[in-house]
């Protein structure tokens, strides 16, 4: 007998770690939106092999299609929880500044000729330049943030207004087209690889921030900052040089994105390339269950909060929901996630839960 109530004890204080772990809240959803899926349209899982146009192997499947465009929103999610813990607020430009690290990318590869033979550039040295252009304004957006004190999403909507201007502005109002096949394979498939390159890139990101964050203090720097600049200040940090760090990592997070974005269709549409994505990004760190005032933060629960984002969006997409009107779902289903997921309600759960193994024990 004390055999078995020390198990059923110890089954209780796993279920109770697991309902307070931060990762919770995503993965519950994953499995709920799993389910709804299983048991409407089972085929939502069926994943097939095939060839594309140009005769390479590729896996399509509505999966495939999650870890395809999630991971665009997976890298995004890196840089937006970095500065939403640090400055307690959010980067509302990443779209914008998609577009001008896209049109940045295209300008060094197209040069003067916006529809050349061949490549006015190697494909690195223009993605490092579109690399720093886009860290220069996440800088920018960083130092209105950290030293002139303006709530983030008051100082990144300088650039969420005029960013697409920029972008366009940079190719004179041209539509550069890339015809080099090999430029294509970032934003589609490598040949003889059947799955989508973006997944990889988005892996090999994930593997960055994780060395980083285990092998320097930059997590608890930013969590500090985010907690109480102040004190941190206190503790001998530069909570100004934290903040603006934190959006030029952001700002490198938006080159990769706009890399791959360009790269889809080889060429670039202003007004539309990561249109709302910072939405996106944002619920992403929301559904993560980090704390949207700053300080602590869970950099897994973030990116599999934007796989789950993504899902949601396949779902919604697969039962025939217009566009205009995927924002609004989503914003149901991710106030109802964050809500529950909130401090106040899992207390409330816990006291429940405690209550009811009282009167079991009674």
């Amino acid at each position: 007998m004390p055999n078995n109530s020390a198990k059923k004890l110890n089954g209780t204080n796993a279920l109770q770690n697991l309902f307070r772990n931060q990762i919770f809240i995503p993965l519950a959803a994953l499995l709920l939106l799993a389910l709804f899926n299983l048991i409407m349209d089972p085929s939502f899982f069926g994943i097939s092999f095939g060839y594309n146009s140009l005769g390479n192997p590729v896996l399509s499947g509505s999966l495939i299609t999650i870890l395809d465009n999630g991971s665009e929103l997976a890298i995004l999610a890196i840089g937006m929880t970095l500065v939403t813990a640090a400055s307690g607020g959010q980067d509302i430009s990443v779209g914008a500044a998609i577009a001008i690290a896209g049109s940045t990318l295209l300008r060094v590869l197209c040069g003067t000729n916006s529809r050349p033979d061949t490549l006015q550039a190697p494909i690195i040295v223009a993605f490092l330049i579109s690399c720093v252009v886009a860290m220069l304004f996440g800088a920018f957006n960083g130092v209105l943030v950290a030293y002139f004190k303006i709530p983030p999403m008051v100082a990144t909507l300088i650039l969420y207004t005029a960013g697409r201007s920029i972008a366009a502005w940079i190719n004179n109002n041209e539509l550069p087209i890339i015809s080099e096949p090999s430029f294509g394979y970032f934003g589609s498939f490598i040949p003889g690889i059947p799955i989508p390159t973006p997944f990889f890139i988005a892996v090999i990101c994930m593997i960055v921030i994780t060395l980083v964050m285990k092998f320097t203090n930059i997590k608890l720097f930013v969590q500090s900052v985010g907690i109480n600049d102040s004190s941190s200040r206190l503790n001998g940090l530069n909570p100004e040089l934290i903040k603006i760090m934190s959006f030029v990592i952001l700002g490198l997070c938006v080159a990769v994105v706009g890399l791959i974005k360009v790269s889809r269709i080889s060429s670039i549409n202003y007004s539309v390339i990561a249109k709302d994505i910072e939405m996106d990004a944002i619920l992403a760190v929301a559904l993560g269950g980090n704390a949207l005032s700053g300080g602590k933060f869970n950099m897994a629960a973030s990116i599999l909060g934007a796989y789950v984002i993504q899902f949601l969006t396949t779902t919604l997409y697969k039962y025939n929901v217009q566009s205009d009107a995927l924002p609004a779902y989503k914003a149901a289903v991710v106030i109802i996630l964050v809500v529950v997921s909130s401090p106040v309600v899992r207390e409330k759960f816990s006291k429940i839960w405690k209550n009811l193994k009282a009167k079991e024990v009674g």
